[in-house]
């Protein structure tokens, strides 16, 4: 059942809780200071920390506007430093419902090549991306029997990664007990599958994040999946920005208004060496009768959680959730599971809503942010200072934003690199270019089946709809087929309406083949608009004011 609406940009950037869960426990690990403007070894990598002034005010700033270094340590270039090690968390690889019956799927977390797929009782399976022949993609490879094959030289591996199958050994040779995939652990947990990314140390089941919302007796989401071109850490600041919402999402749902833009308030309740939590809403609502803030939660290492509690009218409590699910998967590049849920059933016209509608509309609604912060993760890479160097962050707009890089600072040595308030580590790879069609070819290749939700190749494009969303989601890469098999029939029946008119010799039968094909192109030309949106490659429009 469809989501309403009217809460699809609400619980985007905008959702409460009345009831927080238990505070985060914090690990106590001894201060290691960064000092100013000084490069500083630390767990077999450097980084570096710029200071900031002392005072009550900053480079001439009014500190009550802008946000600053909030106290003494903070303002002499002193940064807490925490343990942690970024392989030994869970990452959210795909959604569950989505994962292909029939091929394997390349994922990447950060720089490390995963696959995943189903073996021949179903159950799921995640090896390294290469074959330890001659490393070739296992991601490009087949199931054959269950097994997973590499099409380089046909090696075939079963579940637990050993290879049964080598067709170029001599017969009676043995394979050689070093010819294995290396595993990974995963686990299915609330329709999302998570991969622990440590080889050394055993997976942490207590660290799989757990939501109490989607476990609610007739809790109903509508979850996506979005493939982005910009670093995960951008991704997560512009989700914990309310205050873009207006602005940038202006009428693409009646929910944002650029006329609702105005000063914020901010409370945070919790900090952690996981993260942190609090409230916030509207300065004008505060003092308002039976009005409650918006409550927000970041966990380590990559998850958002927004929820809303509501009393109707009828004093019956209602849930919902926005869960943002932030997969880094490369430089410049991350994977977004979004999952919007709610106990309260759709009503009027709201309920007959299709869910590949709502989809599109939510993509809609990461494209309009995607030049934005594009565009801020090239300056980030290009100037490589801390984003206090950058940014002005304001106290009435961005707290969840200087909160979040100043988590970086605390745990951005564990990363591969990391974009923090007061240091920076930048990746020491190039990034991996991957070549995406263009012109015709991209407008052939975006109509055509994709690895990943159908069973053909595919070369990504960012810029494309099909590519982002489509491929990932199963329910969309259905309705983009079974739309292309409605024009097609609808367009032979069309022309052979038309030769029917011709052909026959009354008047009122040709009026009614005519009709005919009216009806046929007219339902045609729909297909192609609904194809159309699965495959946009988009194009900024403004509203004109």
């Amino acid at each position: 059942m469809a989501l309403q609406q009217p809460f699809l940009f609400e619980l985007l950037h905008s959702t409460t809780s009345l009831t927080p869960r238990t505070p985060f426990v914090s690990l106590q690990i001894p201060q290691i200071y960064l000092h100013n403007n000084k490069q500083i070894k630390k767990h077999g990598r450097s980084c570096y920390a710029i200071a900031g002034n002392v005072g009550a005010e900053v480079d001439g700033e009014d500190q009550s506007v802008v946000l600053q270094d909030t106290s003494l340590e903070e303002l002499r270039g002193q940064r807490e430093i925490v343990g942690y090690d970024w392989t030994e968390e869970w990452y959210p690889l795909y959604l569950t419902k989505n994962i292909p019956d029939d091929t394997p799927l390349g994922l990447t977390v950060f720089d490390k090549q995963v696959v995943l797929y189903k073996d021949g009782s179903g159950q799921l399976r995640c090896f390294e991306d290469r074959c330890p022949h001659r490393l070739a993609k296992l991601s490009e490879g087949q199931l054959y029997d269950g097994k997973l094959e590499c099409l380089y030289h046909g090696w075939q591996f079963d579940g637990d990664g050993k290879c049964v199958k080598i067709p170029q050994l001599p017969e009676n040779a043995k394979i050689p007990r070093s010819a294995c995939a290396k595993t990974y652990e995963i686990r299915d947990s609330q329709g999302v599958v998570w991969i622990w990314m440590s080889h050394r140390t055993p997976p942490n089941i207590n660290k799989i994040p757990w939501f109490e919302n989607f476990e609610r007796k007739g809790f109903r989401d509508n979850s996506t999946t979005h493939e982005l071109p910009y670093d995960h850490s951008i991704l997560l600041e512009n989700l914990m920005d309310p205050a873009h919402v207006p602005i940038s999402h202006d009428r693409t749902d009646f929910t944002a208004k650029r006329e609702d833009a105005g000063p914020l308030f901010f409370e945070v309740t919790e900090r952690s060496n996981r993260g942190f939590a609090g409230w916030w809403g509207k300065e004008k609502d505060q003092g308002k009768a039976n009005y409650t803030p918006n409550f927000l939660r970041f966990e380590a290492p990559c998850v958002l959680h927004n929820s809303r509690e509501i009393v109707d009218e009828n004093g019956e409590k209602h849930y919902f959730s926005g869960l943002f699910l932030c997969r880094p998967s490369g430089q410049g590049k991350s994977m977004l599971i979004v999952r919007f849920g709610t106990t309260r059933k759709s009503t009027g016209i709201l309920k007959f809503i299709p869910n590949w509608f709502i989809h599109q509309n939510a993509s809609k609604v990461f494209e309009q942010d995607m030049g934005f912060l594009s565009s801020q993760n090239e300056i980030l890479m290009k100037e490589g200072v801390p984003t206090k160097r950058l940014y002005l962050n304001l106290k009435s707009s961005d707290t969840w934003v200087t909160e979040y890089r100043k988590w970086m600072d605390k745990v951005g040595h564990g990363m591969p690199y990391h974009f923090g308030h007061n240091t920076i580590f930048l990746p020491q790879q190039p990034a991996v270019v991957e070549h995406a069609p263009a012109g015709f070819v991209a407008n052939f290749s975006a109509s055509q089946p994709a690895k990943g939700g159908i069973g053909e190749m595919y070369a990504p494009n960012p810029a494309n709809r099909y590519f982002r969303h489509v491929v990932h989601c199963r329910e969309c890469s259905n309705v983009v087929k079974a739309f292309e098999t409605w024009k097609k029939a609808l367009s032979v029946i069309a022309l052979l309406s038309t030769a029917f008119a011709i052909l026959v010799s009354g008047r009122q039968w040709k009026a009614v083949f005519l009709l005919s094909t009216s009806l046929c192109l007219a339902g045609a030309y729909a297909c192609s608009k609904v194809i159309a949106m699965n495959t946009i490659n988009f194009i900024r429009t403004h509203r004109r004011l």
